[in-house]
């Protein structure tokens, strides 16, 4: 199973991202952001990074990337996509996921541990992490703060569209526990189908112990991965 790997002048986290899919059992491909030609993928991951430098805004100038119509088409079919901290910019800048990404409340680069709190979903994204599990991911942004009007974030709630929230070790939302200020702790979204997760934290750094080093053993972005592999077996 082929996982495609969208990278834009910019783009840093893309080699993290094949690793971490190469991990979970798919064979990574890298797409570079004008091809329309996507290889014949089953799966694509738009990764982290500040595609053209974040001119204008983050997200703002790869959305119009011919591969981002590519893209676009792939997700109205059906296909799993996957957009982490810059790829979930690119994401909601090309309407494929509802909102933005704004300035952190605090107005400074924020690059740290986090715990989440997956969300109610039927999500095969989060299949095996089920309701209310609590993960440790790292995040990475200067513009991370999900906002969007308070009619859309009804109907994400109601359509049970929230992938993660941050949180507490123990689960619980605060502000001090929101480290950018996000509407309602938002974290992670989903399309309508669930089968488009746009998330802030970074599951590609947090798949190898080997890379997290001392005092994070975690491996929760395994897995993301992983259940993208059972989402194109």
């Amino acid at each position: 199973m082929r996982a495609g790997i969208v990278v834009f002048p910019g783009s840093n986290c893309d080699h993290d991202c094949a690793r971490a899919a190469a991990s979970a059992g798919l064979d990574p491909t890298f797409l570079w952001h004008k091809d329309r030609d996507l290889k014949g993928v089953d799966l694509l991951v738009l990764p982290g990074g500040f595609s053209f430098g974040d001119y204008l805004r983050c997200g703002a100038i790869a959305r119009f990337s011919p591969v981002m119509e590519e893209v676009a088409a792939f997700a109205r079919r059906g296909g799993p996509v996957l957009g982490i901290c810059n790829g979930f910019q690119v994401l909601t800048e090309a309407g494929i996921l509802p909102g933005a990404l704004v300035r952190n409340v605090g107005l400074h680069f924020i690059c740290e541990w986090v715990h989440l709190r997956a969300a109610r979903t039927r999500s095969p994204w989060l299949a095996t992490l089920g309701e209310g599990r609590v993960v440790r991911m790292p995040i990475a942004h200067a513009e991370g703060r999900y906002h969007a009007d308070p009619a859309v974030l009804d109907r994400l709630e109601g359509e049970g569209r929230v992938a993660f929230r941050y949180c507490g070790p123990d689960g619980r939302t605060g502000r001090d526990t929101n480290p950018n200020g996000s509407a309602r702790a938002i974290a992670g979204i989903l399309s309508e189908n669930g089968r488009i997760l746009g998330m802030m934290p970074h599951p590609d750094r947090c798949f190898d112990p080997a890379l997290t080093g001392p005092g994070h053993p975690e491996t929760d972005g395994r897995t993301l991965f992983e259940a993208a592999l059972g989402m194109v077996a």
